[in-house]
């Protein structure tokens, strides 16, 4: 074969590799995503639901339930500290940059409290667009397994009478965008994102079959300490709000914040945090938690440990344990 013909087939490979790979990286990462919401919606379509033939007789004596009193959906309470912890939780915290590749992440948790021990199975995937100027994420509780008290459930009006059950949680949609990057300015990142009402067993208050949504700004700088560790100090602004079944008032509005500082090293990267919202209503709508994170990178993969730890409202002390696939090898 001759030179120019090589050159010609090496050609070729080049443009089409140069195609294919950037197509390759958006496909394959909306296949996933297409396979995470296919698994919730089959699960939603098989998890629990109320029993209609069940005798609810036990719940109006100890509501003092009467006939023409509004039904039991009213007396329930939405509002993070009435229901489940997957069902208003306080916002991952940004740090003001998009980095990384498409990537699938998924997550074991603990949700330690006294009168409630849940424990889950949720999934996530992050696709950046635009060499990281813009992004979207898909996430969702596949799976969650509770076990409450008797105390619990009577103080969240709760119409489970065992307490123990297994639900669905609600599949979030977010778009970030990349404002500002490495300028002299911080590091600027817009953050919108919607909750679905795809969770269920809101009878047993596990989460408010009702939408949401909550946008943020978060803001990070870099700075190079002379050890080589880089430290990043960030903070977050933003509006929360959610559906409730208040007549008179339908919706909860809060002020969403975070701040706190990252450190890395080498393949590890720990951070802390405070974060929380505020809501207007005073229904323990005000939680606020510590956060605590220590990534591990693997080469093109990475596992993550988190820890929350609530001050005020939620009631939960959480832990969590996440593996991090990286779909697009070639941008590690």
């Amino acid at each position: 074969m001759s030179k120019g013909k090589r050159s010609l087939q090496y050609k070729t490979v080049i443009c089409l590799n140069n195609f294919f790979r950037p197509v390759f990286s958006f496909v394959i990462p909306l296949f996933f995503s297409g396979v995470l919401l296919l698994l919730l919606l089959l699960f939603s379509s098989t998890a629990q639901c109320q029993n209609p033939k069940e005798d609810y007789t036990w719940w109006n004596e100890i509501h003092g339930w009467k006939p023409g009193d509004p039904g039991w959906r009213n007396w329930l309470i939405i509002s993070p500290g009435f229901l489940g912890p997957n069902a208003l939780p306080v916002p991952e915290v940004k740090k003001g940059i998009i980095k990384g590749t498409s990537n699938l992440e998924f997550t074991v948790s603990s949700h330690f409290h006294s009168g409630d021990p849940t424990s889950d199975f949720s999934g996530k995937i992050f696709i950046p667009f635009a060499d990281n100027k813009i992004a979207v994420e898909m996430y969702g509780v596949i799976i969650e397994h509770y076990s409450f008290t008797e105390e619990i459930r009577d103080e969240r009006f709760a119409r489970k009478r065992d307490g123990k059950g297994i639900a669905m949680g609600d599949f979030y949609f977010s778009t970030l965008i990349q404002i500002i990057k490495n300028k002299k300015f911080p590091n600027t990142l817009l953050r919108m994102a919607t909750k679905t009402a795809s969770g269920n067993n809101l009878y047993a208050a596990r989460y408010t079959d009702s939408p949401g949504y909550f946008f943020d700004l978060s803001f990070s700088k870099s700075h190079t300490a002379k050890s080589g560790f880089d430290i990043k100090p960030f903070g977050l602004i933003g509006f929360y709000s959610w559906q409730t079944n208040d007549e008179l008032k339908l919706q909860n509005d809060a002020l969403l914040y975070a701040a706190g500082c990252e450190i890395n090293k080498s393949d590890w990267q720990a951070s802390g945090s405070i974060s929380g919202y505020s809501g207007y209503k005073k229904e323990r709508d005000r939680p606020v938690q510590l956060n605590f994170e220590l990534e591990k990178n693997l080469k093109a993969n990475s596992v993550r440990l988190y820890y929350i730890n609530s001050l005020k409202s939620w009631g939960y002390n959480t832990i969590r344990v996440s593996f991090i696939y990286t779909l697009d090898k070639s941008g590690k």
